[in-house]
């Protein structure tokens, strides 16, 4: 896929799916952990819960890539605006924060 340029407009009217998208999977993935920790940690039922929940992150992965953001940690994307990118993590519920290409999530700014 090549590379998607995201103005702030209009990666601030692409949010509300994302964060929908994220909400759906962040529920499923917690529902299925909490499954696994009733468990023993070596049981097979354990493991199935635990792939299960895995495999739901990684369904969310591909549906935020397949929107043109690059996911950069568990519930984290960027936006790539061509300067640096628009930073979003769940549970925020506004686009606010920009990081250079160098400075990654710890270097995120507000945005003015």
């Amino acid at each position: 896929m090549a590379e998607r340029r995201w103005s702030l407009d209009a990666a601030r009217a692409l949010l509300p799916d994302v964060r929908r998208r994220t909400e759906k999977a962040v529920a499923e993935a917690e529902a299925l952990l909490q499954e696994r920790d009733q468990y023993p940690p070596a049981s097979r039922a354990f493991r199935e819960a635990h792939a299960r929940a895995e495999a739901v992150v990684e369904r969310w992965a591909r549906e935020m890539e397949a929107l043109g953001l690059e996911v950069k940690g568990l519930w984290l994307v960027d936006f790539d605006c061509g300067a640096g990118c628009y930073c979003w993590r769940w549970p925020e519920t506004e686009l606010s924060f920009y990081h250079g290409y160098e400075d990654g999530f710890e270097g995120r700014v507000p945005i003015q």
